[in-house]
């Protein structure tokens, strides 16, 4: 429930995964444990006594897995809409229990695990096991039938010595109000108590959450060893072309994200920040991020490596997504540097910016979104002959006159084939024009490198000889957001 809030844009629980969450509430899971290390890191703790500042020593135990898997099976059967809601979270799940539990998590099919291996279980009447096994106490919800009488009895006797007039007499608001505050810590039913945070049921006098139970599970006995285990073993990844991020703040106020004009600084800011993840403090050496072969010199297939492309997908002049997009692929480190970040910041913003994938693939993959973010993505990915500039178009060299060696319109054919697109015309477009007005105000320098040769933003209209698929950028700067256009509206 949390993953569909935090990743799908859930407002209230959907009908579908009510179902879900109803059919999994009503078995006990079966687990597979994978062998484990117990391990612990020590740290000072500064903590205030009087007017004194001391330390504490803190031991923080955990269990190193190694390249073990932890597998959980529910017995119960789950219909074709509900199977792919279950794929979908369990793909969006980034931890599990505490938020340093990173994990990757995948549905698979019953048939491709054998359930004999299965080694902790729940406690069955007269079930008894050898010393291989012990037991071990775990909360699991009540099943929605067995909430549901007991929700019911005990909202009677909240609010039996408070009962309504008869007849069409209107209570009054207090009588209504005790009522309301009397039922109040009974929720109607088992997905309100899932929702419920600790405050709330500690608030109410629960010395547990509504809607749980405790159950005994048989596992192996000493599961946990003191001896070192393999190092994690990381899932080879596809090469794939494009991540698309969500770009969020901690309040969720979407006025307190970067402005649009910032394009330029905020894709640096993104950049930078991916390669720290990636380099972890050593050389790095990932050419489709950066940029450079092993030695460190530019690559020779000029703009195959990655663009950062802040992008404003619902029209209110705020970056709320950023593109990351390399027609050479990402490898799998590149993606996982990627999927790992998690926070970035923009120059005189509130706080921190919150960072989540959303989408990775090909241009078509990312074009089937849901609308409104589909739309803008087909326009920005899909075949058009027709494209329009989306943010200004930096000259990488200076201007001459027209008709002259790097004109304007030299200079954009001579880097329409550099990335080896077809032939097109060029036309520049006045600032006066509807689309020009809100390419004003953008920043055009970048912080670290080069300056432009020029300190300015243009609009252009390009014309191709045959359709081209997207994203194209262009000009200095196009690896930063700067120069994107768009495929014309008709």
């Amino acid at each position: 429930i949390a993953c569909g809030f935090n990743t799908q844009n859930w407002c209230d629980i959907p009908p579908l995964a009510r179902s879900l969450v109803e059919k999994l509430a009503c078995e006990l899971p079966l687990y597979c444990l994978p062998e484990v290390t117990a391990a612990h890191s020590r740290h000072f703790m500064p903590y205030i006594e009087g007017k004194n500042q001391k330390t504490t020593l803190v031991w923080d135990t955990f269990a190193n897995v190694g390249d073990g898997k932890l597998m959980v099976h529910w017995p119960c059967e789950l219909n074709c809409d509900e199977t792919g809601l279950l794929a979908q979270l369990s793909s969006h799940l980034n931890y599990l229990g505490r938020s340093e539990s990173w994990v990757e998590v995948e549905l698979i099919a019953d048939s491709q695990v054998d359930l004999n291996n299965f080694n902790s279980v729940p406690h069955g009447e007269g079930d008894k096991r050898d010393q291989k096994y012990e037991q071990i106490s775990l909360m699991a919800p009540i099943p929605f039938d067995s909430y549901r009488i007991w929700q019911q009895g005990k909202a009677n006797e909240a609010v039996a010595n408070l009962a309504l007039p008869p007849g069409k007499k209107k209570p009054a608001a207090k009588l209504l109000k005790d009522r309301e505050r009397a039922l109040e810590p009974y929720p109607p039913d088992l997905i309100a108590c899932l929702t419920k945070d600790t405050s709330w049921w500690k608030g109410h006098g629960w010395s547990q959450p509504p809607g749980s139970q405790r159950v005994l599970y048989w596992r192996p006995s000493q599961p946990m060893q003191v001896t070192a285990t393999r190092p994690p073993r990381h899932r080879e990844l596809q090469p794939l072309q494009m991540m698309l991020l969500a770009l969020t703040t901690p309040s969720g106020n979407k006025s307190s994200l970067p402005s649009i004009t910032r394009t330029l600084p905020q894709a640096e800011l993104i950049h930078k920040a991916i390669i720290s993840r990636l380099g972890n403090g050593r050389r790095v050496d990932c050419p489709e991020l950066t940029g450079k072969d092993e030695t460190g010199q530019p690559l020779r297939h000029a703009h195959q490596h990655a663009h950062i492309l802040p992008l404003d997908l619902d029209n209110d002049r705020r970056i709320d997504h950023i593109l990351i997009f390399a027609s050479m692929g990402q490898s799998g480190q590149a993606q996982r540097a990627v999927s790992s970040l998690r926070r970035t910041w923009t120059k005189g913003g509130d706080g921190d910016l919150q960072l989540a994938m959303v989408g990775k693939g090909g241009p078509g993959d990312l074009g089937r979104l849901a609308d409104p973010f589909g739309t803008f993505l087909s326009r920005l990915l899909a075949p058009a002959k027709t494209w329009v500039s989306l943010t200004p178009f930096v000259p990488p060299r200076f201007l001459k006159k027209p008709g002259r060696r790097n004109d304007l319109a030299d200079q954009v054919r001579r880097e329409i084939a550099s990335r080896g697109l077809p032939g097109a015309t060029v036309e520049l477009l006045p600032l006066s024009a509807a689309h020009a007005m809100g390419l004003r105000g953008f920043v055009c320098r970048r912080r670290r490198g080069n300056p432009p040769p020029q300190d300015m933003g243009l609009a252009l209209r390009i014309q191709f000889n045959e359709p081209v698929r997207g994203p194209i950028s262009l000009g200095y700067a196009s690896h930063f957001g700067m120069g994107l256009f768009t495929a014309e509206s008709r």
